[in-house]
């Protein structure tokens, strides 16, 4: 088959009556449910494919902006089955006309220059007031695919797919003045569909075993963790699914073990931080009332896996039925559409203890845990980031990727598609995708050490220190420009937490309190972030390159030593 398309339209023939998705609207298990078969799947997506048809917008961009929920996935399947490249995008949430989400939908548009606009009808009517503050979204039509009618599925034809049609961008998470779109072909998507499917051990027998209903799933939909794997498998393989928002997960996240112990998933998962909101949330009471017996892959990816939390999630949930060999660590980023790496089924994670990671990632304090191995079809080498050569076994260098799950490059961005996605290797074929990550490997097993680069994972979204450092500068004259350092450091249990240095004017010594305050008002209203410290330095001591270039890691060298040369006293958060 050459895409989901046909998938889809193969699993509405055979069985038609078949739920597909399962959503909680509350997030709770005994609230509303709303449910959608495969044939009615097929009918909603076709009927949005086809009035995409009749305006004539195949081959043009589409903007996705929904509330989770199932609306999403119907107007996600109907622009691939009208040849429109889909654009899953942050949907405006409560009063979004803050600068941080005006700014972030206008780069948004800008860069992927969508035709029109699909979303809910909540959706739709906040767009409607955002744009008197956006013009590049008042000339954009904007449709409540509710309201398209199921007749007009009479109307779709079927569109002529290949592999290398593309399919949708995903655009990185992070926010930054120049936003990257993810080209992801049809291709990509089959072929990365079963690398998880392989991975995860989705295999027939299982899915008998389990009546179908392997997965159960909170994470966002528009991004590609939560839309690759448990939205799209479901389609890849016929399944029924159970899924429930974000936001109801992050409000009581005990919500997401309860349904797991009602519903028994096979798979289920997130990053990091969210099992460790389950560990706080984890009362004698709780932990009495669940069955965690079926969770076969706890997945957790998208941001550094802590040994600390896989040993106390399974300390506490052992009793409810939690098996440590169900912790599934793996890895993986959009630019590989998404999966690379993944553990074995019902195999515990491989773990370094202190002292032997201690001599790959230099921490002596911190165990290293496995990520798994590549997917089949997928090489993955780890390469000396300057040399291009490829390093021994145990030795720290940038992770490589190449195979079919490999997107085709950044939207309408030919240099950073060259320096990222076409690097070669001497005694290997074909062009390697750079991840900018850093591992090693051993024994075949992955281990993510870090990034080359600076990019900030904070509960499991990516932060560019430029922005961060741009929104400190900005809020008092004594900052002094290009002499400010961003930063994340690990925190344990409590993962990255984020951390501000920046040059300050003598004379303004006496107002350091008020300087600290603003800048986490800053950076808070700008990009959302609760700085876990900020630190006033003295002029001309932020390391800094030859060519004037900030050093963050020296930095954050100099910071977790007690070396900076500090103005008054630091502020810790």
């Amino acid at each position: 088959m050459a895409s989901l398309v046909d998938v889809l339209t193969t699993h509405a023939s055979q069985q038609p009556d078949r739920i597909a998705y399962r959503y909680l609207v509350t997030g709770d298990c005994d609230g509303a449910l709303q449910e959608i078969t495969y044939a009615r799947l097929a009918r909603r997506s076709r009927a949005v494919a086809a009035w995409l048809q009749d305006r004539g917008l195949a081959g043009s961009r589409a903007l996705l902006l929904y509330p989770s929920g199932l609306e999403f996935i119907s107007g996600y399947l109907g622009c691939l089955s009208a040849r429109v490249v889909a654009v899953p995008g942050v949907p405006p949430q409560g009063r979004a006309h803050n600068h941080r989400a005006l700014t972030r939908m206008r780069r948004l548009i800008a860069d992927a220059e969508p035709a029109v606009v699909l979303g809910g009808r909540e959706v739709v009517a906040a767009l409607d007031e955002m744009a008197r503050d956006l013009p590049e979204l008042s000339d954009l039509p904007r449709v409540v695919t509710e309201d398209i009618p199921d007749d007009a599925a009479d109307g779709w034809r079927a569109p002529d797919l290949t592999a290398d049609s593309v399919a949708f961008l995903q655009y990185t998470s992070g926010s930054t003045s120049a936003p990257k779109g993810v080209v992801v072909t049809h291709g990509n998507l089959l072929d990365n569909e079963r690398v998880i499917t392989e991975r995860m051990g989705h295999t027939p027998d299982t899915i008998e075993e389990y009546g179908g209903e392997l997965v159960l799933s909170w994470l966002p939909m528009y991004h590609d963790m939560g839309l690759i794997g448990p939205v799209l498998n479901t389609v890849h393989l016929g399944l029924t699914t159970t899924l429930f928002s974000p936001l109801h997960f992050l409000q009581r996240p005990e919500r997401w073990l309860t349904a797991i112990s009602r519903f028994r998933p096979h798979t289920s998962g997130g990053p990091n931080f969210a099992y460790e909101l389950c560990l706080k949330h984890a009362t004698p009471e709780l932990v009495d009332s669940l069955d965690l017996s079926s969770w076969k892959v706890a997945f957790n990816g998208a941001e550094p896996v802590r040994a600390a939390t896989l040993r106390r999630f399974t300390g506490t949930f052992a009793p409810a039925g939690f098996r440590r060999e169900a912790f599934y660590p793996c890895y993986g980023l959009a630019e590989a559409t998404v999966m690379v790496t993944g553990g074995s089924v019902d195999t515990s994670p491989v773990l370094l203890e202190p002292a032997d990671a201690a001599a790959h990632t230099g921490a002596a304090d911190a165990a290293a845990i496995g990520c798994g191995r590549p997917g089949p079809g997928v090489t993955l080498v780890v390469a000396d980031p300057e040399q291009g050569v490829e390093l021994p076994e145990g030795e720290v260098g940038e992770i490589w990727v190449s195979g079919a799950s490999v997107a085709k490059g950044y939207w309408r961005n030919a240099l950073a598609t060259r320096q990222t996605f076409r690097a070669t290797m001497a005694g290997h074929e074909g062009r390697f995708l750079r991840t900018g990550d850093l591992g090693f490997l051993r024994s075949g097993e992955l281990f993510v050490t870090g990034r080359l680069k600076d990019l900030m994972v904070v509960d499991g979204r990516n932060h560019y220190p430029q922005d961060l450092e741009l929104a400190a500068e900005m809020c008092h004259p004594a900052l002094r420009p290009g002499c400010t350092a961003a930063f994340s450091v690990d925190a344990g249990v409590e993962g990255e937490l984020p951390v501000l240095v920046a040059e300050v004017a003598p004379e303004a010594a006496d107002e350091a309190e008020k300087i600290t305050d603003l800048v986490r008002a800053a950076i808070g209203d700008a990009h959302g972030l609760a700085v876990h410290d900020v630190v006033l330095v003295h002029p001309g001591t932020i390391p800094k390159t030859s060519s004037g270039k900030i050093q963050r890691r020296a930095c954050r060298a100099a910071y977790r030593d007690g070396t900076l040369s500090t103005v008054g006293a630091p502020a810790t958060g």
